[in-house]
């Protein structure tokens, strides 16, 4: 076969995994982070007073998702590649879509807190699972535009999914349920729909896919066992490796502040925007919050799009991580001062742009040093390490508003996160070794 035949075959190929799969794995990703953050709406429509919620109890309710989450990751990774991605992500989806509807009828913080922990247990995996599973799909050289295109489902879930959500609480009354309510049991049952729809639609490999000619089967399969017998050498030091490399430990801490920044803007934005009008003397109903919580991660999802697209033309660089932590560090307590609820936001999607901009960036780091499956338990390290500032900004945000009865210190706290990481992605830049191996592409 010629080269231009090989490369027609190539692009045919990826073009239709473009299609085919990433939109589907994305709109699982879509209904995932909405499930999981659904609290932070139903939060400051009823539910808070519903169930006698301090600040606090809000924040641990909101944050211990990610107990459960985290012990079990590693675990389920595990099971997805007994099991196969087909049914292990299916069997997620639907596990979770269930936990997500019990919701619906909690009565108690007790039972509030059951459910959460319940729902990152349910979950555990999928976030790994879905990366591994599109990893699986495309040669290395390609993973970077696959999985950026699937990380855009992140901010656009709450774009789409504040006024969904929105909606959903208007329907107040609806089978006799408060507002709140009626919203836990509309986003939970598409999770057990598309979880069902997931083991017809989705396929384990290449060799499986009736919609691959023969040519693109056996392209990809080639490709992807040639970079799996280039990893293989690693193996036996791959542990040891990570765990002490000083380096790896820098990227948990500089990723934790990314991601508490991330989840301490998801539980208590909405919360912040129904304190306008004790703040602004502006009224918003229910769907102008949604929409206005929409605001920021819109533009978010633009300005994480044009930036990523940049960091790929010119190579990763150290600013394109180091600039967005330093823009939001700065800028989440300095929203907390502005005059009116426009400003306000505009600065918050600030804080929103500098989070999602870093995060697809931050994932090409680790192979900048590393190599094979070193490079690979790293990645499982940062991942597990650093959704640890999942609970931590629920929790640590909760108490710290209850004992200032105002959001100034929590958020002077998230900007001090953001900016250490800021400080130490220039550090380990500096701290860069003058020989380095031949980075892989991006890996997840």
């Amino acid at each position: 076969m010629s080269q231009s035949a090989i490369n027609a075959v190539e692009h045919s190929a990826i073009r239709k995994i473009s299609w085919r799969l990433v939109p589907f794995v994305a709109l699982m990703f879509f209904i995932n982070f909405l499930d999981r953050t659904a609290i932070s709406f139903a939060g400051p429509n009823g539910m808070t007073q519903d169930l006698g919620l301090t600040a606090l109890q809000f924040g641990l309710a909101s944050g211990i998702f990610f107990i459960g989450y985290i012990l079990l990751e590693v675990p389920s990774n595990l099971a997805l590649h007994k099991f196969g991605a087909r049914r292990w992500l299916a069997r997620i989806m639907i596990s979770w879509g269930i936990v997500s509807l019990l919701f619906t009828w909690v009565s108690s913080v007790e039972g509030l807190y059951t459910l959460r922990l319940l729902l990152g247990i349910a979950e555990a995996g999928f976030f790994p699972g879905a990366i591994l599973y599109l990893s699986m799909w495309v040669p290395a050289r390609h993973r970077s535009k696959i999985l950026s295109l699937f990380y855009l489902a992140q901010p656009l879930t709450v774009v789409f999914g504040a006024p969904l959500a929105a909606s959903l609480i208007k329907q107040h009354g609806l089978f006799g349920l408060e507002g709140w309510r009626v919203m836990f049991m509309g986003v939970s049952i598409p999770a057990i729909l598309i979880g069902i729809a997931a083991l017809f639609w989705l396929v384990d490999s290449p060799r499986q896919a009736k919609w691959l000619t023969a040519e693109e089967k056996s392209w990809l399969t080639t490709e992807l066992e040639a970079e799996h017998q280039q990893k293989q050498g690693h193996h036996k030091h791959s542990l040891r490796s990570v765990m002490g490399n000083s380096r790896v430990w820098m990227l948990c801490l500089i990723y934790f502040g990314f991601i508490y920044g991330l989840y301490a803007l998801a539980f208590f934005l909405p919360t912040i925007i129904s304190g306008f009008q004790q703040q602004f003397g502006t009224t918003f109903n229910v769907m102008q919050k949604g929409l206005i919580t929409g605001v920021p991660y819109l533009i978010a999802a633009v300005v994480m799009f044009f930036w990523s697209q940049d960091a790929s033309r010119r190579g990763c660089k150290t600013w394109h991580i180091a600039i967005p932590a330093l823009a939001g560090g700065i800028s989440v307590p300095l929203a907390l001062y502005m005059d009116s609820p426009f400003t306000t936001i505009m600065v918050i999607a600030i804080t929103a742009s500098a989070i999602f901009a870093a995060l697809p960036n931050f994932w090409t780091l680790p192979t900048q040093f590393l190599t094979g499956a070193s490079a690979a338990a790293a990645i499982a390290l940062i991942n597990t390490l650093g959704n640890v500032a999942g609970f931590s900004a629920g929790y640590i945000t909760g108490a710290l508003h209850d004992a200032t009865n105002s959001y100034a210190l929590p958020m002077f706290v998230v900007g001090g996160f953001m900016l250490l990481s800021a400080v130490l992605m220039l550090l380990l830049n500096r701290r860069r070794p003058q020989s380095q191996p031949t980075p892989l592409p991006q890996e997840q």
